[in-house]
């Protein structure tokens, strides 16, 4: 055993343990001791070099054991890694014709298909529209033998310029699609470079102009049939029978046809009109304009009318677009035609403009549909909907503001302004829904006050005194302010308090509210977070100057219950009063009185403005407007 020092101990003045735990960038780090207890260096935590060098060399497998060998690649079929992949190549075959004396072979062109996913081919020749040839698929798809052996066609032997045979015929294949160039030289196959398709020369010979044959100019009925032949002219034509008793105005479309100067005229059915659907009015024959003499008399009904009979036929010149002709008795108003009529007359006649004549007749204004009074029930909306269709529908609701705003609700204190001294201390509860615009009126049951509380007003929306009935102007959010006078229904109430939630609003959404709203907000906030001194309100309960006041507004009531005062004296006010104070110039304020007949020279109304007075140039004019509140 070592021995100890013993001196050496006696001679320690420190025994504490080295610190092992340390910091670096914020992380707690463990680290070897490398003094012992007193200071002492330890030995035996030091390695020497030889032992790191050993364990630098050391391998990870005698710690971590023998690594895991990589999972293979998952199989994938032919049938998966190739679906829907085909190769197409461009190719022709040459076909012998030996019975006809206008071509010896023939170049069929074809496309083959080369299917990837099980190696199958196809040979399929587009369909030419009467070629008189069989077209279409040549060979099914299935594998194509190569060779006596048995072996089978691979894309590696599919080239461009090459030919292969398929079942006897020679394919000679001339290009290739953007894809099947690509995969090919993925595969590391060298393409040849493209050919032209080969032209069948019988098809060229076909492309040529025919020749052209001069005939004699002289007219004769041959030449009108083949240089007008398919060539119709078009006209838009009316009877007008409307003078006849149940007669009618009917459209008519006349063909007249160049190729042998028959006409033919239709009648244009519309949908229901209650006629039998007859296409045709007169079926399509030459038509007489001038008739001899003696042919007057002439049984049409039962003997056609022969050349004999006739002096005039109808011809192309006599139908103008803007005139009349009678036609086996009945008068047609030409008054349109199509443009190929337009430029035959432009060609033939020089006659350039033929216009459309507006025969429509011109409908009576339409009768302007008017709402019926409002009956006062529910809303406006709603009753109109009855107006609108037979079955009526709820009216349209905006979705996107219900969802944003739902279960959101503005709430504010409010007291009614009423004559009546019961009414004074009352109180009501505003409920907004900003998901609907719509208001509830709420008052809170008072112990002994002889009033039954509970719901004043349900969900409703409330318009505007100054509205009208056919567009009426409901309440909205930014009409609700300290000190604002709401009416409802002919109440009117004034908003005193709100709660938190219509503050964080009102700040979230300054930009819907006016100024003097904002401002009264804010004072109402000052006066409520500084509250006046315990022994200040009672001293004004004692104050017998406020006992007058109150004596005297209700003296001014009952003695000027009926003078002509107009209603809306607070909103006056609180034009010129911008701060929301509750108090307005003197001289300001007599302008007022007098510009609503307000009788200042009474002698109780003199006493209230004295009351009222704040100071020298200043009145209070809440208390003031509160006498004439009837």
């Amino acid at each position: 055993m070592p021995r100890l020092n013993v001196g050496k101990l006696l001679d320690k003045t420190a025994f504490h343990r080295s610190q092992t735990l340390g910091y670096r960038n914020g992380y707690a780090i463990v680290r070897r001791p490398t003094v012992g207890i007193g200071g002492d260096r330890l030995q035996f935590n030091q390695l020497s070099q030889a032992e790191l060098d050993e364990l630098a060399n050391k391998a990870p497998v005698l710690t971590y054991g023998q690594p895991k060998q990589a999972p293979p690649a998952d199989f994938i079929p032919a049938h998966v890694a190739f679906d829907k992949k085909v190769l197409k190549f461009d190719a022709y075959f040459q076909e012998d014709v030996p019975m006809s004396t206008e071509e010896h072979y023939r170049i069929r062109q074809v496309n083959i298909y080369y299917y990837l996913e099980d190696d199958s081919m196809s040979v399929i020749e587009p369909v030419v529209e009467n070629s008189g040839i069989p077209q279409g698929k040549l060979i099914k798809r299935q594998r194509l033998a190569k060779n006596d052996r048995g072996d089978h066609y691979h894309w590696k032997d599919l080239n461009r310029g090459i030919n292969i045979t398929i079942y006897g015929k020679t394919f000679r294949i001339v290009d290739c699609d953007r894809f099947t160039q690509v995969f090919l030289e993925s595969q590391g196959i060298e393409l040849n470079p493209p050919e032209k398709m080969a032209l069948d020369p019988y098809t060229e010979l076909r492309k040529q102009p025919l020749r052209k044959y001069v005939t004699p100019s002289d007219f004769d009925q041959l030449k009108q049939f083949l240089t007008f032949d398919k060539q119709v002219l078009r006209f838009y034509a009316i009877w007008d029978d409307t003078d006849s008793m149940y007669g009618e105005c009917r459209t008519y479309v006349i063909h007249y046809y160049l190729m042998d100067d028959t006409v033919e005229i239709r009648e244009v059915h519309e949908r229901n009109d209650g006629r039998d659907p007859f296409p045709l009015l007169m079926n399509r024959q030459r038509m007489p304009k001038v008739l001899v003499e003696n042919a007057k008399n002439f049984p049409q009904c039962v003997l056609e009318i022969s050349d004999q009979e006739v002096l005039e036929w109808f011809t192309a010149k006599d139908f103008i677009v803007g005139k009349s002709l009678t036609i086996l008795g009945r008068t047609f108003f030409i008054y349109d035609c199509d443009p190929f009529t337009r430029r035959y007359y432009k060609e033939k006649f020089g006659i350039a403009d033929l216009p459309r004549i507006d025969v429509s007749k011109q409908e009576p204004p339409p009768v302007k549909q008017e709402l019926p009074p409002y009956n006062g029930y529910g809303l406006v909306e709603d009753s109109a909907q009855n107006c609108f269709a037979l079955i009526p529908k709820a009216p349209k609701k905006d979705i996107i503001k219900m969802l944003v705003n739902d279960n959101k609700v503005l709430r504010y204190l409010a007291a009614l302004e009423s004559p009546i001294p019961e009414d004074k201390d009352r109180r009501f509860v505003f409920s907004y829904f900003l998901a609907t615009d719509m208001i509830s009126i709420f008052e809170p049951p008072v112990r002994n006050s002889g009033i039954i509380g509970g719901k004043y007003l349900g969900r409703t929306k409330v318009v505007k005194p100054y509205s009208t009935v056919d567009n009426p102007i409901y309440y909205g959010p930014s009409d609700f302010f300290i000190g604002a006078v709401i009416e409802v229904f002919g109440h009117r109430f004034i908003i005193l308090d709100t709660d938190e939630y219509v503050l964080k609003y009102m700040e979230s959404n300054a930009a819907q509210y006016s100024p003097e709203a904002l401002a009264s907000i804010q004072n109402h906030v000052q006066k409520r977070e500084a509250p006046a001194p315990e022994s200040e309100s009672k001293q004004t309960e004692k104050d017998p100057g406020v006992q007058e006041l109150e004596a005297l507004i209700d003296t001014i009531q009952k003695q000027l219950k009926d003078h002509s005062c107009k209603e809306n004296m607070h909103e006056a006010f609180q034009i010129y009063d911008k701060e929301a104070s509750g108090y307005v110039d003197r001289e300001m304020f007599f302008k007022i009185c007098e510009s609503l007949n307000v009788p200042i020279d009474d002698s109780l109304v003199k006493e209230l403005i004295r009351l009222c007075s704040h100071g020298e140039g200043k009145i209070n004019y809440y208390n003031f407007v509160r006498a004439f509140s009837n």
